[in-house]
């Protein structure tokens, strides 16, 4: 797994949870370091370790933490900019879901050996919308639950969204749009300095 995935748990672990909740987790995952290195990759099992720990330390179910981390990564201000890559999606919240099939693309532009689960969007009609998700770890699904979430609130957008279950390499969210523009999003512009 890419450190940069790990780094973001850890990160929203030590935001949200304080240094040491996070020392107890990489503890209780029977890690012998205490931080990750973006850039570097790790074996697979050490991100199921950490978050398993982090469940058993947090007493909360896994796909809820999941899902926390997908609303952290688009929220937070330590993760700005990968606001501003997703928000590069499309001036309105549909124009984004739209561009989810390219998100693993503008990913590994940021990151060249980044690899996300692919994305299909299926539109079905009145608003409604499913996200496929295809990878080799189950769990994507949930964190892109947490992180549509956010972004419609970020669009000011009303949306609602379940994440109905997976088999195999797919996990499907279900995406109910019920207005474009239900409230005033967050204020973005295309240049980072931009008045």
């Amino acid at each position: 797994m890419h450190g940069l995935i790990n780094r973001s748990i850890e990160r929203f672990v030590r935001d949200t949870y304080g240094r040491d909740v996070w020392g107890a987790v990489m503890r209780r995952a029977g890690l012998d370091y205490i931080e990750f290195e973006a850039m570097l990759i790790y074996e697979d099992h050490v991100t199921r370790d950490v978050l398993s720990a982090l469940s058993g330390v947090l007493d909360r179910a896994e796909q809820d933490i999941l899902e926390d981390i997908g609303t952290y990564l688009v929220s937070h201000p330590n993760f700005e900019a990968l606001r501003r890559l997703l928000r590069f999606g499309g001036p309105t919240f549909t124009e984004f879901l739209h561009s989810l099939d390219d998100l693993p693309a503008r990913a590994r532009l940021a990151v060249s050996d980044l690899i996300l689960p692919e994305i299909e969007l299926r539109e079905h009609g009145d608003g409604r919308f499913s996200a496929l998700c295809r990878g080799k770890e189950a769990g994507f699904g949930h964190v892109i639950v947490g992180l549509l979430r956010a972004l419609a609130d970020d669009y000011g957008a009303l949306a609602v969204l379940e994440y109905k279950g997976g088999r195999d390499s797919l996990e499907i969210v279900e995406i109910r749009l019920l207005a474009v523009e239900h409230a005033s999003g967050r204020s973005f512009d295309l240049g980072v300095g931009a008045v």
